[in-house]
Order: C-alpha cells, then sequence, then structure tokens
C-alpha cells in the first residue's frame, strides 16, 4: 500500500495540471493540424497536376506534407520547452559529417532538381534509359521510379539519367514505324510501291498525314530492299507494327510477289552463267559385272 501511494506521490509530480493542459493543447492541436495538413497536400497535387504536370503535382503534395511534418514538430517541441538551438548546432555538424558521407546523394538531389525543371520526361511517359524501357511511375529527388512492361519495378539515380542518354517514346503524340521489306530481283518495283501504299490507305492505325514513304535502302545480297515509313498514334505504334507487317505479307501471298530468303548463287567464271547441276534419282550402285559405280 505504502509502495502504491508513493508510486501515485511520483506521478502527481512529474502530471502537474500545467503540464497536463499542455498536453491537452498539443493533442487538440494534432488532431486539428493533421487533417488540415492532409487536405492541404491533396489539394496541391490536383492543382499541380492539372495546371502544370503529373510529377508536380506529386512533388508539390511531398512539399506540403514535409513543411507540416517539421511544423508539428517544432510546435511540439516549443511547447514542452525543449530549446531548439542545442538541436539546430547538432543538427548542422550531423548535416556537415553526412553531406562528406554522402556524396552520391547530393549529387542525386541537384541532378532530380535539373530533371524538374528541364522536363525531358514526366509521370506516365514511357522512356528508355541504357536497355530498360518503362513507364515513369514519380519523378522524386533522388531517384526516378519505372514500371517495365512485364510489371517490374525499376528505380534508377537522377544521376544516372543525367549522364545517360534518354529516350522519350511518348513525348509527341505521333511516331513513325520504318519496316524494312525485300522483294525478289524480278519483281516491279513500280507495283510493289502501289501495293505498299494500298495496304497503308487500308490499315486502321496508318496515318494519311503525314504521308507514307518509301525508300529504296539498298541492293542486297538476294533481295531488293525497302524501307516502309508510315505514322501512326504513340498509343498505337505497337497495333501499327503488328499489324501493318502481316497485311503486308498476305498481300503479297495475293498478288504473288515474292519475299526472298537469303541464298547463294556458284558461278565458274561467267557472270550470268551458274554450274550446271544435274538432279539424278536413286541411289549410287555397283555393277556386278565390271566393278564399275554407277547412278541409277
Amino acid at each position: 500500500m505504502d509502495f502504491l501511494q508513493e508510486s501515485l506521490f511520483d506521478i502527481n509530480t512529474y502530471l502537474s495540471e500545467e503540464t497536463i493542459q499542455v498536453a491537452i493543447k498539443l493533442a487538440i492541436f494534432i488532431a486539428i493540424i493533421l487533417p488540415v495538413i492532409f487536405l492541404l497536400r491533396g489539394w496541391a497535387r490536383r492543382f499541380f497536376t492539372k495546371k502544370y504536370a503529373p510529377h508536380y503535382g506529386m512533388l508539390a503534395g511531398k512539399v506540403v506534407l514535409y513543411s507540416g511534418v517539421v511544423i508539428i514538430i517544432i510546435t511540439v517541441m516549443t511547447q514542452l520547452g525543449i530549446s531548439l538551438a542545442p538541436l539546430l548546432g547538432a543538427a548542422g555538424i550531423v548535416g556537415i559529417a553526412l553531406g562528406f558521407a554522402s556524396q552520391t546523394s547530393v549529387s542525386n538531389i541537384i541532378s532530380g532538381l535539373f530533371l524538374i525543371a528541364e522536363q525531358p520526361f514526366k509521370v506516365d511517359d514511357i522512356i528508355t534509359i541504357n536497355a530498360t524501357t518503362g513507364i515513369v511511375m514519380s519523378i522524386d529527388v533522388l531517384s526516378v521510379k519505372l514500371r517495365t512492361f512485364d510489371n517490374q519495378f525499376v528505380r534508377i539515380p537522377n544521376e544516372t539519367l543525367i549522364k545517360s542518354e534518354v529516350i522519350n517514346v511518348t513525348r509527341f503524340p505521333i511516331r513513325r514505324l520504318s519496316a524494312k521489306v525485300s522483294v525478289a530481283y524480278k519483281e516491279d518495283i513500280g507495283q510493289v510501291r502501289e501495293i505498299l501504299m494500298e495496304v497503308a490507305e487500308k490499315n486502321q492505325y496508318a496515318l494519311s498525314e503525314p504521308e507514307p514513304l518509301i525508300v529504296f535502302e539498298a541492293f542486297g545480297a538476294s533481295s531488293i530492299d525497302l524501307s516502309f515509313k508510315v505514322w501512326s498514334l504513340s498509343e498505337e505504334h505497337i497495333l501499327l507494327r503488328n499489324t501493318i507487317q502481316e497485311e503486308i505479307k498476305q498481300t503479297f501471298d495475293n498478288k504473288d510477289i515474292e519475299i526472298p530468303f537469303p541464298h547463294v548463287s556458284l558461278y565458274t567464271g561467267s557472270a550470268t552463267s551458274p554450274i550446271p547441276i544435274q538432279m539424278v534419282d536413286g541411289a549410287e550402285k555397283e555393277n556386278p559385272e565390271d566393278g564399275e559405280e554407277t547412278l541409277g
């Protein structure tokens, strides 16, 4: 019983009426300020996303959230009578030490600011960096997060993006497909051009403006090589690639246009006459009378 009374006395000593009032004020303050912070974060994200770009909205939301948390911490420490001067001094020393120890992080932060200012891509764009292609999920201070087409998460440091070549696949509304088309030397190139233009005209994903283009690439080893360049909307590029090449193959088959496979011709010295080869049926047999071998 005496122990219980002593414990209650110690609690009453530390939990004075003034301390309880401060705790109640802080609880009410936190209960009010937290919903306000989340509301402001949501508003900032929507406003900057609509006015500028999604990654600006994400960045604005984070700035509001982190600023609100800092305000809460400072307010709580001030109400509890904790001086901020020693903490700021210690934070300065720790910051200097961390600065020397984390030069890569500082470089990523600076690179992130350049990315945000330059805007080579934005959230939901499709980009290719080195051998990785994916959809931009977020652009943060230290890194950019991608989701690949096979649903893998990829984190790329901002410093790597600044130093590397980045291809923004969806930056512009339309894209051009360059399909290689090879035909036999015996084919009429004018007819082939007409067939290809007809295929492009009938394809639902091919744009008529800019107009499709056919470029004579080269006299190949076994074929005449053409480059068939067709435009489409960026989001329909894959659909165009799949459909138009299937339609070219089907149309060539219907029109008896030969798509040659690689082959080699042997010549005996004449520029146009190949080595004569005669195919004979049967197998090698031995003549039982004179022992000579013949082909039958």
